[in-house]
């Protein structure tokens, strides 16, 4: 017996969160061994991610994070160097002239394309493996993201 209680709400909630960190850096593995095997090594996985998903968006910096497709802390730093290696273009924004709008060059794009390509894989291999059914598939987005909104209503609520 391994002296856990895979019933108890505790448990199975702190195993989610743990699961969900554990995910994600498995993800960027995933994308490190693909980056590596199609020879993209001007690239990291976390670059790689943000490339995928600005995809067809025109965005400030800051809308990275607020839109969700940036968690890390050194997003100025991986959006210089995708500028600097031609994978993203930035212009001041017409507005707000303190402002940088960024969107992907035609060399993100294809790097986007070979990511998608490769979620897109692992999702139809999924699928016939049955290892998430179709209808769990949704459950789990719709959970995870009611997960997403209460965290959120804490935050702006202090609920």
């Amino acid at each position: 017996m391994s002296g856990y209680d895979f019933n108890d709400p505790k448990f199975l909630f702190l195993d989610i969160l743990s699961l969900v960190e554990r995910l994600h850096r498995r993800l960027l593995d995933v994308l490190k061994n693909h980056l590596e095997q199609i020879g993209r090594n001007d690239l990291n996985p976390v670059q790689a991610l943000l490339l995928h998903n600005i995809g067809e968006n025109e965005m400030t910096a800051g809308e990275l994070k607020t839109r969700g497709y940036y968690q890390g802390s050194n997003v100025s730093y991986n959006l210089k160097k995708l500028v600097e290696m031609g994978y993203l273009r930035h212009e001041r924004s017409d507005y707000d002239r303190r402002a940088v709008r960024i969107s992907l060059t035609d060399q993100g794009y294809e790097i986007r394309d070979l990511i998608d390509k490769l979620y897109v894989q692992h999702m139809q291999e999924l699928m016939a493996d049955e290892l998430i059914p179709h209808d769990q598939l949704k459950q789990l987005r719709k959970n995870l993201r009611n997960l997403e909104r209460f965290w959120s209503d804490k935050i702006h609520f202090g609920l």
